[in-house]
């Protein structure tokens, strides 16, 4: 009999902290966090504002260092690695999705999904493509050549995501993704989320503090002064497994 195998770790963190200077006072965001995802993850980070939620994403996106602890992507130790090497680590293998777009507002749709790919040097016709393919099967193919101030909230988040995942990065890192959504597109944008991850097994992280968004998910981490206080799977997502 063959075991069933099990995904390789994308992100793995080890007793991560991370302090703060605010007044002149240390505040203690982490507080010794261990975690690893795996390949085709969906995970929600959940727990109240001020809980460290976008600290611990922001880490695990590789946009900020730890004050101590170590990170690992794909098994090689990050410690003590140079600023331009996280930074073609996040070009080449991590999405974001932010709860503000970030989108750039002299470009439009099509461009602002292709620019990852042409930091990666991806020929134009054939980010063209990618892009254009991606758009029309997030229901944006007729918007295309408009501008981020051209299209309504819910688009602007569907055109990040398709950003994110133009590239087909290893992880997608999303914070609070429906935060600015009305309920309909927020559940729109999950369904989008969770086929994308279903599919074509794009590992998602990403933070809520949204119960009906929380139920989405296959696991949740319940983030609580720093720590995690629980790690499970969702009821809701266990039931339909």
């Amino acid at each position: 009999m063959h075991k069933a195998s099990v995904p390789p770790i994308v992100i793995e963190a080890q007793q991560l902290t991370k302090v703060f200077m605010q007044k002149q006072q240390s505040v203690q965001a982490l507080r010794g966090v261990d975690l690893q995802v795996r390949s085709g993850d969906f995970t929600v980070i959940s727990g109240p504002s001020g809980s460290g939620k976008t600290t611990l994403l922001n880490i695990l996106g590789l946009l900020d260092v730890p004050t101590s602890g170590r990170v690992s992507f794909e098994g090689h130790d990050l410690a003590g690695a140079k600023p331009a090497d996280l930074a073609a680590l996040r070009r080449d293998h991590i999405g974001f999705v932010f709860q503000a777009y970030n989108l750039m507002p002299v470009l439009t749709a099509v461009e602002n999904t292709e620019m990852v790919m042409e930091f990666q040097g991806v020929p134009a016709n054939e980010r063209r493509r990618i892009s254009a393919e991606l758009l029309q099967a997030l229901g944006l193919g007729e918007l295309m050549d408009r501008f981020p101030d051209q299209l309504s909230g819910g688009q602007q988040q569907r055109v990040a995501v398709a950003r994110a995942i133009a590239s087909k990065p290893r992880l997608v890192i999303a914070d609070e993704p429906t935060a600015n959504l009305d309920s309909k597109t927020a559940d729109s944008l999950m369904d989008l989320m969770s086929e994308l991850n279903h599919k074509h097994g794009i590992t998602f992280v990403f933070s809520s503090h949204d119960p009906h968004v929380i139920q989405r998910a296959r696991r949740v981490l319940t983030l609580r002064d720093g720590i995690i206080v629980n790690d499970s799977a969702a009821p809701e997502a266990a039931h339909a497994a």
